[in-house]
């Protein structure tokens, strides 16, 4: 166990131990500033890659939280603007959150103005603490209304709780920030010389995925709804809304540089991961129609050059393909009946 998770532990138990004696409010209040006090290590620094004349990406090498990684598994973007930077999801953690404004301080002088948060997973938005403890806790956190709903409710506890176990405490000491400003889809919003437009169309990877466009640089960026190497995680979405999404999303853009939460930007990054989602969705849908069972179903899936092609490649295909293919044939079974 490393020391800082050693420390912690050992301080909390000394904590609830005095409070459990005598009893002081004082002693259960000291246990939880213990625990927002300690913070794990660092993080190692990963330099921002440019993409286009105003955005640029720090890239996750990592698919999934490890203690190794420290939790950092979601690319972070960055928009240099006239008015100052703006953040287009903050990381996993607040040690994440602190080396982006490292990478960010090299790349402007310039202040970060606001930051948005794509959806209410938290590799996507913990960060936020380090961006209000660097720059104010009236620094604009924009999201969609539920993806701040479900932050302020159960989801922002029961991230934090996730990304320390799965890091063996790696990310200690980040505090939960919620969004504070709700945007709705169509609206723009003007940073300097920059034109932000926010889309959503439905429930894709969760029921809040918010994709926002760099009007200037045709940009934008998709959180979760594609990814360029990883099987996504389908519990809170749907395939068919995922596909809608896909289209009402280039209708309203045209040509874009796609970049997501996970993995390299590409122009084809819609293209070829819809593919993919296809290849599982059109095959459960069909195991449903001829009255076949799910592990039928998972066997067309894997037989479907469409899937067959990503599986020696993709992170986590091995472990999740057949938990994304009962998602897919139990929401075929209400798409059919």
């Amino acid at each position: 166990m490393p020391p800082i998770a050693m420390q912690r532990r050992h301080l909390l138990a000394c904590m609830v131990a005095i409070g459990a004696v005598t009893l002081w409010p004082e002693a259960r209040l000291l246990a939880q500033q213990m625990h927002d006090f300690m913070e794990g290590p660092p993080v190692r620094d990963l330099p921002a890659q440019q993409l286009s004349p105003r955005v640029w990406m720090i890239h996750s090498p990592d698919g999934f939280p490890t203690p190794e990684n420290r939790g950092m598994m979601a690319n972070i973007v960055f928009v240099v603007t006239t008015a100052g930077v703006v953040v287009l999801d903050s990381g996993a953690s607040l040690q994440i959150g602190e080396m982006a404004i490292r990478m960010i301080r090299k790349v402007s002088s310039l202040p970060v103005v606001a930051v948005f948060n794509s959806h209410y997973h938290g590799d996507h938005w913990l960060g936020n603490h380090a961006f209000v403890k660097a720059y104010g806790d009236t620094l604009p956190i924009y999201a969609l209304p539920h993806t701040i709903e479900q932050i302020k409710g159960t989801e922002g506890h029961l991230w934090r709780s996730l990304m320390e176990r799965w890091t063996n405490q790696s990310t200690a000491g980040t505090r939960v920030v919620a969004p504070s400003m709700a945007v709705q889809h169509g609206q723009t919003l003007q940073f300097g010389d920059t034109t932000l437009r926010m889309h959503h169309y439905g429930k894709a990877h969760t029921p809040s995925d918010l994709c926002v466009e760099v009007v200037q640089d045709k940009v934008t960026t998709v959180g979760d709804i594609a990814m360029t190497n990883r099987i996504a995680n389908m519990d809170d979405g749907s395939y068919l809304g995922t596909f809608k999404y896909y289209q009402a999303l280039q209708q309203a853009t045209g040509e874009q540089l796609w970049v997501p939460g996970h993995g390299h930007a590409r122009r084809d990054l819609l293209q070829t991961y819809g593919i993919f989602l296809a290849g599982i969705w059109d095959n459960a849908l069909q195991a449903v129609k001829d009255g076949k069972s799910e592990a039928e179903a998972k066997a067309m899936v894997l037989a479907d050059p469409r899937v067959a092609v990503r599986a020696r490649t993709m992170a986590g295909f091995d472990g999740n393909i057949g938990k994304y293919t009962s998602l897919a044939y139990l929401e075929a079974e209400k798409e059919a009946f």
